[in-house]
Parts: C-alpha cells; structure tokens; sequence
C-alpha cells in the first residue's frame, strides 16, 4: 500500500549542516552479527576526534543490511549521537514507498539530515527522481541531502535536476555530487543555484581542498581517517592552505588507492583495526576486493605518513 505524506514547510533553522560529517562503517562479529558495541565505540572515536556529524551511507554496508538491520543501526546511532553532534541517516531505495519508510524511521530515531541516493537498478528520468527525492524531504521532515551516487553505482543527476531541487526545497537541501569531474560540476551546480547551492564534498577528501575553493560548505569522507580530516578542514577555514596541502598529499595518496566501494570498505576497516576501534576487519560477501599484502602495506606507509603530516600541521 502507497504511503502518502504531505507537504511541509520547515524553519530555515532545521539541519543545515557543515564542516566534517563523517560516514561510520558497521562493525561485525566473526559470525557476521552487527556487533553494537564496538559500533558505540566507534561513535564515540570519532566525536572524540572533532567530527561535526556522524552519516549511515554506502561504505557503511547498507546495501548489505536487512531493512531490520537498518532500521537498528539507525536507532542506535542516533542515540549515541544525541546532543553531541549531527546525525545523518540514508534513506534512498528503489521505491519512493520503501524510501519514505525509511524516511519515517530516521524521522522517529531523532536524525538531524537524511541522505539519499536515486534509485540505481534502472534509469529514471528528471521529473520521476525530482517527485522520489520531494517526497523524501516531506517525509523526514528534516535537511535532505542528494547524494549523487555514480561514483559508486549508477548514473550522474543532471545540474538541472539539482537546480529545480534548490529551487523547490530552499533551505531544507543540500548536495553530495560525486560525479565526475568533481570540480567543475561542483560550479555548474553553483551557478545554476546563482550559489545558493549547499555542497559537500563526497571522494573522501580527495578533492576537498579544490571543492572547498569553489564553495563547498563541508565534507563526507570515510570515519577511519577522521583525524586528518578534520585538521584539514580546519586548516582551510582560517586560510592555512600549506597546512592543508602537506596533509591533503598523503590523504589524495591513500583514497587513490581505494577504486570501488567494496575496496573502500576492506582499506577503511582495515585502518580502525590498526588504530583498535574495530575488533575485525569482517565484511558482508560476496565482496570485491581487488587488494593485494603490497597494495595494504602501502596503504600503512601512507596513514604513517599521513599522520606525520598532522603532526606537523
């Protein structure tokens, strides 16, 4: 049965979000359970190294969670994100009626901003993604950010999309593009919106220091590095892009070698094993992980690296 939610109008002083909203991955047991409590721990590490926001999004596994899972996983989240910084929950789905479920979810978990991707088995067109993506935001009832996905699965949003979304939904809007090429979509999106437009970037940090010169009002980058990133964005903020650039080369250097989403995933939770947030590296199969010992010892010279490189900041 079709689920029906009105329209509503909310006060420009709901969501808005900023700076560095980290996306978390899902921690699991050696029998493949969600393992809750390394997950608890998990939120607490990245508050406690200066995230503004924690996000439930692709590298998180969600493709790969039952509805149930999701849906407790959210709860929990948003529980031990309450009163400590934002939470931002994904809610995109093949259907506008299972995505508006999800929506309704995080609405009653206390999320502060949904994310949602278009739906990516099929094509659809301009005006059936505009329809999914309003509903959504009258669902949540709270800042909805368009995640264009085609970096990891399937096809751009066009600008002009994005434009009648800003135009429609003002300030309870904001924009994830990670199609390519970043920098350049990023100012067609900002022009079309006259730099209404609010956008995040979306490659883990590997553009942000270009985005954040055209506009960008934050980034979503993977938890594992979090206490690179959020120097980096503060380096930028007061203008002190020699400290960005020494920590932005080694971080460019690590994402590079992270090509599809699963070897995201296996690289990220490798990094919070050798840190001691996550007890295993365990991920949902089947898996693509196109990473060999040599590809994984460079990416432990680069986090050293990396971290020198804070140091120095």
């Amino acid at each position: 049965m079709s689920i029906t939610v009105p329209s509503i109008d909310l006060p420009t002083t709901r969501g808005r979000l900023s700076g560095v909203q980290v996306v978390f991955q899902t921690p699991f047991t050696a029998s493949g359970a969600v393992d809750y409590a390394t997950l608890d721990a998990e939120i607490d590490w990245l508050f406690a190294n200066g995230a503004n926001g924690v996000v439930f999004a692709m590298v998180s596994e969600l493709l790969r969670l039952s509805s149930e899972e999701r849906d407790a996983i959210s709860a929990a989240v948003a529980r031990r994100s309450m009163g400590r910084g934002d939470c931002v929950l994904s809610v995109g789905a093949e259907s506008i009626d299972i995505a508006i479920r999800h929506s309704l979810v995080a609405r009653d978990a206390g999320a502060t901003a949904v994310m949602a991707a278009p739906p990516t088995l099929f094509r659809v067109d301009d005006d059936s993604l505009f329809r999914y993506f309003v509903a959504i935001a009258n669902a949540a009832e709270v800042e909805l950010v368009v995640q264009d996905a085609s970096g990891y699965v399937g096809a751009p949003l066009s600008i002009d999309l994005q434009r009648r979304l800003q135009v429609e939904l003002g300030d309870r809007v904001s924009f994830k593009p990670e199609a390519h090429p970043i920098g350049p979509r990023l100012t067609q999106l900002r022009d079309a919106t006259d730099g209404a437009a609010r956008v995040f970037e979306g490659t883990g940090g590997l553009y942000l220091i270009d985005s954040y010169r055209r506009g960008a009002i934050g980034t979503m980058p993977a938890g594992d590095l979090v206490w690179a990133l959020v120097p980096l964005w503060n380096a930028l903020e007061r203008g002190d892009y020699a400290a960005a650039y020494r920590i932005g080369g080694p971080l460019a250097q690590i994402v590079s070698l992270q090509t599809s989403l699963d070897t995201f995933v296996a690289i990220e939770k490798r990094n919070l094993v050798r840190q001691g947030v996550f007890r295993s590296d365990f991920m949902r199969q089947p898996a693509d992980q196109d990473i060999d010992p040599q590809m994984l010892d460079e990416v432990d010279r680069l986090v050293d690296r990396l971290r020198e490189a804070v140091q120095g900041a």
